[in-house]
């Protein structure tokens, strides 16, 4: 069968299957409520403050070495 009740019916099935997606919301962190971390002269990384900064800055470093070996 073609014809227009045929395409009606082929949007109709179609229109049932798709669906409304939602947009992805990303919200970034508050950067002044975090503690900035100097590992070299162009790497920062942002650790929240009660975090001891020699932690995270070896632990960042050993993630790096771990990646690259």
């Amino acid at each position: 069968m073609f014809g227009p009740a045929c395409q009606r019916d082929f949007f109709l099935k179609i229109q049932s299957i798709m669906y409304e997606t939602k947009p992805n919301i990303l919200k970034s962190p508050d950067l002044s409520k975090l503690k900035e971390v100097i590992i070299d002269h162009r790497t920062k990384i942002y650790v929240s403050p009660d975090t001891d900064v020699e932690e995270a800055r070896n632990r960042y470093l050993s993630r790096i070495a771990t990646r690259k070996a």
